[in-house]
């Protein structure tokens, strides 16, 4: 998600909200294609440890990643909680592992605070900011940093 995303009249967006770990992160609502709970997956073999694996959405293969595993920290959910938010991203449709999705937050892009250098122990290179609630913290994931790091088509 870029600021671009958010419309500049307004400079508002609407945040899906999900936990990894106990962090409560969330992105433009534009960028997910669908959500859905864990179906099959095929392991792929010699993947990177946070590749959970591939699978067929409607004749389409999409690659799982686990935002835990990728960002470092540890998961405690349980299989009934996680669910898969898929978004499309360099052509092709990406399903990210999260512990548990919440609730749709609208925003305004001028009160997005810089993400701090770490967050929790992770790179803040993942995160494009940090948004301030009556009740707490979002931390904005960057789906195009989480996803470039390395080729996980390899």
């Amino acid at each position: 998600m870029t600021k671009a995303v958010a419309t500049k009249k307004e400079n508002k967006v609407e945040l899906s909200t999900f936990y990894v770990g106990d962090a409560l992160c969330g992105m433009d609502i534009l960028n997910v294609q669908e959500i859905n709970k864990s179906m099959e997956i095929t392991k792929v073999p010699n993947a990177p440890n946070y590749v959970v694996g591939v699978l067929n959405m409607r004749g389409r293969i999409v690659t799982i990643i686990d935002v835990c595993k990728k960002l470092g920290l540890d998961s405690s959910a349980s299989i009934e909680t996680k669910r898969n938010i898929i978004v499309y991203s360099h052509g092709e449709y990406i399903g990210l592992l999260v512990d548990r999705v919440a609730e749709v937050v609208p925003a305004e892009w001028d009160k997005v605070l810089p993400p701090p250098s770490n967050i929790r122990g992770v790179q803040g290179k993942y995160f494009e900011g940090i948004y301030k609630t009556k009740t707490g913290l979002i931390a904005i994931l960057n789906v195009e940093e989480v996803l470039k790091d390395e080729d996980i088509n390899a």
